[in-house]
């Protein structure tokens, strides 16, 4: 008999039976999953990024794959998501690792670095260098499975009430920051203070802080920084290029099938590519409207960023000798950062370079 006549002939059931049929549908059980955000729903381009991924993971598996996305403070706080996925609190989170230096300072690696990469180097160190081999290697230890989950580009340097006009005007300036850069910026003699996005205007309109940076323009006039410090710093030299991070408790991204771990990682770098066409188009926009209501941009005052480069430069080889894991991954990191600065000052930046100063 032939086959085809076999299948008209017995149905499917019959087929199914007689376990002679092809693997046309593999059943997927359905799923329920909680994703932790450290960030506040006002900001849709980074939490934004976690609700895309959601959706793109519901769309795939024809709604038996749903994940909640609950904002910072929701099921715990901006900073606690890493235990919380670690002890299987929750089966992920969406977060930038650099938030974790306490637990471990390689975790900055995971985001950035003051004078590290930036957005597309990340992205090369991540997917074609050593990059996510590495940090997952890291993240092991903490019960965690990573994939990127978006870069913000290159940010500003923050809001101040006075600007900065030479290096000893950061002496005892109280501003918000974290991660590597709380470090580098305490040898400058600023006095750090990390708090969440969502606490940061309240901590500058009473006068808590003296300063701080977010990330750029589009997500700093959504929370308002402009109206409570007039000075809007540029660059970010902590941040040439922010990597955000979905951590996902390696326990819970084991059961999965392999069709629904190839959904995450689709899903994943969507929202990657997606958050940072988001900045790169909005941010112009938000830039005309701030400046045209009276924010007054200034740049880093050069005596300023050449000590935060040698500080940092020797914090970096300090931590070699004293952090185990921190030295091999930042070994690679560097050994990396100095092969794509070796191109890029030549197509890249003379390119930019060039059509900056058209001003077209």
């Amino acid at each position: 008999m032939e086959r085809r006549s076999f299948v008209r002939g017995a149905g499917l059931a019959g087929v199914l039976a007689a376990g002679s049929a092809p693997a046309i549908v593999h059943a997927q059980a359905n799923i329920r999953w909680r994703l932790a955000s450290s960030f506040p729903k006002s900001l849709d381009t980074i939490f934004g990024a976690a609700e895309l991924f959601a959706k793109r993971v519901g769309e795939m598996s024809g709604g038996k794959f749903q994940i909640s996305v609950h904002a910072g403070g929701e099921l715990m706080p901006p900073f606690g998501v890493v235990d919380g996925v670690q002890n299987g609190t929750v089966e992920m989170a969406h977060t930038a690792p650099y938030y974790f230096v306490g637990k471990d300072i390689t975790f900055a690696l995971g985001t950035a670095i003051p004078f590290g990469l930036n957005s597309r180097q990340m992205t090369a160190w991540m997917y074609e260098g050593n990059g996510l081999t590495l940090m997952r290697e890291f993240y092991a230890a903490y019960n965690i499975v990573n994939f990127p989950g978006g870069n913000t580009g290159a940010q500003m340097g923050g809001w101040f009430r006075k600007p900065i006009t030479k290096l000893a005007d950061m002496k005892g300036l109280r501003f918000r920051t974290v991660g590597v850069t709380g470090q580098v910026m305490e040898r400058l003699g600023v006095v750090v203070q990390a708090l969440p996005g969502a606490e940061i205007y309240q901590a500058l309109e009473k006068g808590t802080i003296d300063a701080a940076e977010w990330v750029g323009p589009y997500d700093d006039l959504k929370l308002g920084f402009n109206k409570v410090a007039p000075h809007y710093a540029y660059p970010a030299w902590w941040e040439g290029g922010p990597q955000l991070d979905f951590f996902i408790n390696s326990k819970a991204f084991a059961g999965l099938s392999a069709e629904y771990k190839a959904m995450v990682q689709a899903a994943a770098s969507e929202a990657h590519v997606d958050m940072q066409a988001k900045y790169d188009a909005r941010n112009p926009n938000a830039l005309r409207q701030l400046v045209a209501g009276g924010t007054k941009l200034f740049r880093f005052p050069k005596d300023a960023m050449d000590e935060a480069f040698k500080q940092a430069m020797g914090l970096y080889a300090e931590l070699s000798t004293k952090n185990p894991a921190w030295k091999k991954v930042y070994t690679d990191y560097s050994k990396f950062r100095s092969e794509q600065n070796l191109w890029w000052r030549f197509a890249e930046a003379g390119f930019d370079s060039y059509m900056q100063a058209q001003k077209i």
